[in-house]
Order: C-alpha cells, then structure tokens, then sequence
C-alpha cells in the first residue's frame, strides 16, 4: 500500500481535500476501487497530517443477489463505522422505466441516495473511488460523446446536499489498485447489473487499451495534459 498511501497524500496535499474534523463517508460500492480507497483512508489516519473521522456507506440497490457481508465483515476487521442503506433502484431502472440505457438513470440515482445517506449520517465529504485511468475515459467519453473536453475533478463542492466531494485516488493507476487490491486480499464484491461490463465506459476502456498498445508512454501524456491548466491550445483567444 506503500504506493497508494503515497498518491493520496499528494492528492490530499494538492487539492486541499481533507480537512482538520472533517467527517468524510467513503461510497464503497463493493468493487476493488471502492474498498481499496476505504483501506487507503484508514491507514492514512494513522499519519496525516490533519485528523479527520471515516466511515463507510453502501447502497443496496435492489438486487436481490447483491451480498454485502464480505465488505461489512472487512470494516468491522478495519474498525471503520458501515452502513447499508436500502433502495429499490435497480427494479425502478430496469422493471419500471425499462431503460435500454439505463447506466445514466442509475448512476443520477445513485448519487441522490448516496449524498442523503451521507448527510443522514453527519458526514460533511464523501469520497468516491475514481482514479487515474477513471479520469481519461470520462475525458475519452465527453469528448467523443459530449463534443466537451471534460472529466471529473479531485474536489467538488455540491451547493444542493452541502457536502464536497473528494477523490483521493486520482493520482493512481488502476494496476496500482489491483495489485494492491490482491497483495492485502481486499475483499471485494461483483457487481450483479445486468449491464455490468456492457457500457460505453467499457468500450472505452477498451478503446484506451489499443492506443496504450500502440503509444507505450500515451497514458502517462493524457494524464499530464489532464493536469496542464496552461497549455491548452484551442480554437479560442
């Protein structure tokens, strides 16, 4: 974890995510981003600088063979406070609305019964899993899709919920997180969405994959040009 605790720390030191008292709830998801994230933070309550208070949330989402107990048993080891809220928005998504694209629905959803579990739980940020590979297809993706050159940031703030959103992972790669992910034997947790790997952001990460293939040092150019506010060379004054 050497190399994670590493990057959240200069993403927590470049972006001013964590302050003294924060109490920041981790959106774990179940998959190894989520997890590894909340482990990460943990551990680095241990030497940060600013002290902050952790826990954890889950939705449930409404699969009926969606089991958390792998995760809740991982936080109780790890001694980080879990909660599993109940929704029902897999059945509005797929048996209500009968969405053919139902990811954005979903994901639009979800970030509504996250940020009230959160609030309801006296938390001021919530932290999300996204990381280095996460940013250059949401890029990707807005560019090809949305005619936008965007991607998320490290730090948000949401006027409607009152609460920031944080991601301390953007300085690290997905291999990082799964080598970490099976050296410390995180658990994880599959995810049982029927569109679970049939997505644009699949074929994106597919896309990606090529052009890493071709262009060996590609990844690390996006990323610096993600990073580089002063060299962008558009069609505008």
């Amino acid at each position: 974890m050497k190399q994670i605790l590493g990057a959240i720390r200069k993403a927590v030191e470049d972006f001013n995510l964590i302050n003294d008292g924060d109490k920041i709830a981790v959106g774990v998801s179940g998959g190894k981003d989520s997890v590894t994230l909340l482990y990460g933070l943990k551990l680095f309550q241990h030497f940060s600088p600013v002290k902050y208070e952790l826990e954890a949330i889950s939705l449930t989402l409404g699969f009926d063979d969606f089991d958390l107990t792998p995760i809740k048993e991982f936080c109780s080891k790890i001694e980080v406070p879990y909660t599993i809220k109940e929704t029902q928005i897999a059945k509005v998504v797929f048996d209500v609305r009968k969405e053919k694209n139902p990811c954005s629905l979903c994901a639009k959803m979800r970030r509504g019964a996250l940020y009230e579990a959160v609030k309801e739980r006296g938390c001021n940020k919530v932290a999300l899993g996204h990381h280095a590979d996460d940013a250059i297809e949401t890029l990707f993706l807005s560019m090809l899709y949305s005619g936008r050159i965007k991607t998320f940031k490290p730090k948000s703030y949401l006027s409607r919920t009152d609460l920031h959103l944080i991601r301390p992972m953007v300085y690290i790669k997905e291999h990082q997180i799964i080598g970490a992910a099976k050296r410390h034997d995180i658990p994880t947790v599959k995810s049982p969405c029927p569109a679970d790997k049939n997505t644009k952001r699949e074929e994106m990460k597919q896309l990606l994959k090529t052009i890493y293939k071709e262009i060996p040092t590609s990844k690390d150019k996006i990323l610096t040009a993600i990073q580089n506010k002063d060299q962008l060379g558009l069609w505008f004054e």
